[in-house]
């Protein structure tokens, strides 16, 4: 199973996209600092998971996701308790 992810920061001022099989896993690398490109905005908190069976099914999700219409559709995305 893939999991595409939604993280928000702290301050949510910032978001990040990703796929991976283990979302636990990839939260715990991005809010250590291993993650390049989100490591300036940590600490950062799961808002939004999907899961699919393919991997190609996930990165097209994360492609839309990335896009100006998935971008827009996000705003609205209600964090997970």
């Amino acid at each position: 199973m893939y999991h595409v992810y939604i993280l928000l920061n702290e301050t949510k001022t910032r978001m990040y996209t990703g796929v991976a099989d283990d979302v636990d896993k990839h939260l715990e690398e991005h809010n250590s600092g291993k993650v390049k490109s989100s490591r300036p905005y940590r600490p950062y908190k799961i808002i939004h998971t999907e899961t699919f069976t393919t991997l190609s099914e996930a990165r097209q999700k994360e492609k839309f996701y990335k896009s100006i219409t998935g971008r827009r559709r996000t705003n609205g995305v209600k964090p997970q308790p």
